[in-house]
């Protein structure tokens, strides 16, 4: 005979057949959605049905909740119909999401409760809750915990309380409770390096927020004094309040606290307020909005620091970006948005005073505002672009134009009958400009007066394609007209119409082959391009947008060697080039991609930019470039720019990138650019050197990769790092370096910063953060600096989605 069998014959009462313990079931509130006096197509009050589902269901709803079905297993059941059940030995209970173990469990039907004694265990929603006693009601979640060890789902945290109060499905109360994220480990006398103790905790899973009272962090033996009230993310999602402070060190501000209040306004809109005291100049309050709407989005920032001691005036800064789309049906259009950037500050000295700032070493600022549409194959927009120049004594910066107002409108049509394409592109724009500043950029020469200028190209070109061919000729007529507000070369007006043909053409040969034990297709890709524009002197024409091309392979087989429009050169000229690439036939994955250009000159330049040299060389410099990404760990790039006169090289940049795997980053990169124009500054050579790195692996311990965001395990430092030295100043332009030490549950922080703000003027801030892992951070953050400096740089925490309650399933 079965034990369970014996066991219900010894037990108090009649016995209770199982046809009558399924009638009580049967009639419990939970079955009513199998009643067949419920409406059928009522989802709530339905039958139950099997559907199915791509993943597991997270949630159940709240109106469903009391229909779900219980199950209740144990060794031995009895009870009485419509009133309660008792469980004895290995009680479980399920209901939905709510699983409860125990020793005994009492569930009495009419107040929908259950008691629990003895070893018990509720998992709800993957919250694990231990102890020796409990009372919940199962549809609502209302209930306590007696002496209840718990433990988190969303991130790992755990504790224990002396009761845990139960408020409904999201609430839940902890008294003299603790809290930590650290792991815990199985052996006597086992403390966490960080906990929080408190009166009370309590925490609410829908708006992801805990809340001490009366509280104490511990760190490594090291206990705070007490704290009123705090509160904490259960998770990285947002929650309005006092976040962790920020304190800093800086040789232009001095020490530095920030005390940030983040306001969590809705889903799609929050605010922070930061004000911030700085010993050497006094406080600066920050303020920042971000909104996020169907049809529109953005952000704005506004500084302001009333008398800084640093320069004994008001200084301030606003940055906002917004984006917008409408609804252009009404105008005939297939889409219409708008965009909006403003960037400006108070004075010249703000880019390096203030390391804050969200480009801190950005002293161009511009400010714009676009109306983009589009209608069939017509696009354009109309702007107006301002900018403001942070000068400083040392290193005088010539700004661009400001384009107030900027109106654009393109026509593209492909594939036309006979297999042309046409292209139209007209632009209007009126140019203001500082004469004081242009005349450094062009000494010796007249002012340039601000006026308007009107451009337009059309282009019609006939591609030939075929599967190993392509040639493309294409012919364009330019035409150009200016207004000018003053007399320039004794006239306000000036007009230039140039034609320009060019013929593009190229053969694609393949074959298939192999190297160091590895299939491949190799390409071989000889190109020819021509092009041919007859000369107009233009030496009487401003520069307002115009500039000298760079050389590489992305403008060698271009029309024209200058940007903008002021300048169209006089081009008899050819190039040559040959590519060969060698591509993974099971991938497609581009292994080595090599090329060579050149172009040959049938004749002597004429059209220059002012003060600029015309070019006589009939062979121009010998562009030679690489790209090897041989294994997806390895990837080196190089470009050389070399004169076959001189046999020198005029630039050369040589890089090389090893990546095996996640917190391993390592690049160099060599970098010469020779004095050969009047906009480069004087030749230099620099080095430029990044990486993060586990130092652990210096002494055998690899790790554990545990997946993105999540680190590799516990009492782990990394390197972390970026230089930037100039050979010919043999002097360090930049740099960043730092360490980093994860303990699983807290990480720790230091990084030196040195940014140039001049000539002989640098920079530097000390930045050290102990991060709580799961709760909160105290001092200042370096992520964003590293971030922006190392590009290979991967955090050690990141937000991930939210684990499901099945990672946790009883």
């Amino acid at each position: 005979m079965p034990e369970s069998t014996r066991a219900n014959r010894r037990r108090s009462g009649p016995p209770i057949p199982l046809a009558l313990l399924s009638a009580a079931l049967l009639h419990a509130p939970w079955a009513a959605a199998q009643s067949p006096q419920t409406d059928p197509t009522d989802p709530l009050t339905g039958p139950l049905q099997l559907r199915s589902t791509p993943q597991l269901a997270e949630d159940v709803p709240r109106g469903l909740r009391g229909l779900l079905p219980s199950f209740i297993t144990g060794d031995k059941i009895s009870g009485q119909p419509d009133l309660g059940t008792v469980v004895e030995g290995n009680a479980v209970v399920r209901r939905g999401d709510t699983v409860i173990h125990a020793d005994r469990l009492e569930y009495y039907q009419p107040t929908d409760t259950a008691r629990a004694t003895g070893n018990v265990r509720v998992n709800l929603a993957g919250n694990v809750y231990e102890g020796p006693a409990l009372q919940l009601k199962l549809e609502t979640y209302q209930g306590f915990f007696d002496n209840v060890r718990y433990r988190f789902l969303i991130n790992g945290g755990h504790g224990e309380a002396s009761r845990v109060d139960f408020v409904d499905q999201n609430v839940a109360i902890a008294h003299n409770a603790s809290y930590t994220t650290c792991r815990r480990e199985d052996f006597p006398g086992w403390t966490p390096d960080w906990v929080l103790n408190a009166a009370s905790i309590q925490t609410d899973k829908e708006e992801d927020i805990g809340v001490a009272k009366d509280a104490r962090m511990t760190f490594m033996g090291v206990t705070t004094p007490p704290l009123p009230s705090i509160s904490f993310p259960l998770s990285g999602a947002r929650k309005s309040g006092w976040l962790p402070p920020i304190i800093g060190l800086d040789n232009t501000n001095g020490f530095e606290l920030n005390m940030p209040y983040y306001w969590n306004i809705a889903p799609n809109r929050d605010a922070t307020v930061t004000p911030t005291i700085m010993s050497k100049r006094g406080i600066n309050l920050g303020t920042e909005f971000r909104y996020l709407e169907s049809t529109y989005s953005g952000e704005a920032r506004v500084d302001y620091m009333p008398e800084d001691q640093l320069r004994n005036m008001d200084r301030w800064g606003v940055w906002a970006r917004h984006q917008q789309t409408f609804d252009a049906k009404w105008l005939g259009l297939d889409s219409l948005g708008a965009s909006i950037n403003i960037n400006r500050v108070s004075d010249n000295d703000y880019w390096s005073d203030f390391s804050h700032t969200p480009s801190p070493t950005q002293r161009l600022l511009s400010s714009d505002a676009t109306l983009n549409w589009a209608r069939g194959d017509w696009y354009g927009k109309v702007s107006a672009l301002s900018y403001q120049t942070l000068q400083a004594a040392d290193s005088i910066i010539v700004p661009p134009y400001d384009r107030v107002p900027q109106l654009t409108a393109n026509y593209d049509k492909f594939a036309l009958p006979g297999g042309f394409d046409f292209s139209f592109n007209a632009d209007y724009t009126r140019f203001r400009g500082d004469p004081a500043l242009q005349r450094l950029l062009y000494p010796g020469l007249p002012d340039q007066p601000d006026g308007e200028r009107m451009f337009g190209v059309l282009s019609l070109s006939r591609p030939f394609l075929t599967p190993g061919t392509f040639v493309i000729p294409k012919v364009m007529l330019n035409g150009t007209a200016y207004q000018f507000d003053e007399s320039y070369y004794g006239a306000t007006s000036a007009t230039r119409v140039l034609p320009t043909f060019s013929l593009d053409s190229g053969l694609i040969f393949e074959r298939d082959t192999s190297f160091f034990g590895r299939r491949f297709t190799q390409t071989l890709e000889p190109r020819a391009f021509y092009t041919y524009t007859p000369f107009k002197d233009q030496s009487n024409l401003p520069v307002y947008d115009s500039a000298q091309n760079d050389f590489n392979f992305a403008t060698v087989y271009t029309e024209n060697v200058y940007s903008g429009y002021d300048r169209i050169a006089d081009n008899n000229m050819a190039t040559v080039g040959l590519t060969s690439r060698l591509i993974d036939p099971d991938t497609g994955a581009e292994a080595v991609r090599l090329g060579v250009a050149q172009r040959i000159r049938f004749r002597d330049q004429q059209v220059t930019l002012p003060g600029q040299a015309p070019i006589t060389d009939r062979l121009s410099d010998i562009l030679l470039g690489a790209q090897v990404n041989w294994t997806p760990k390895w990837s080196t790039d190089g470009t050389v720019q070399y004169n076959p006169d001189t046999r020198e090289s005029s630039r050369t940049t040589l890089g090389a990138r090893y990546s095996p795997g996640p917190y391993r980053y390592l690049s160099a990169a060599y970098r010469y650019q020779q004095d050969s124009t009047v906009y480069a500054n004087d030749g230099n050579r620099s080095v430029d050197v990044s990486w993060q790195w586990p130092l652990n692996d210096l002494w055998g311990d690899s790790g554990k990769d545990l997946g993105p965001g999540r680190g590799e395990g516990g009492n782990r430092w990394y390197a972390v790092g970026r230089l930037n030295y100039s050979l010919d100043d043999n002097k360090l332009t930049d740099g960043i370096v730092g360490l980093e030490y994860d303990a699983c549950c807290w990480i720790g922080r230091v990084v030196l910063e040195r940014l140039t703000t001049g000539q002989a003027t640098a920079n530097t801030r000390l930045m050290f953060q102990l991060e709580f892992v799961g709760f909160a951070a105290v001092g200042t953050s370096p992520l964003r600096s590293l971030r922006q400096n190392i590009r290979g740089y991967t955090p050690l925490r990141q937000d991930y989605p939210s684990p499901s309650r099945f990672t946790q399933y009883d």
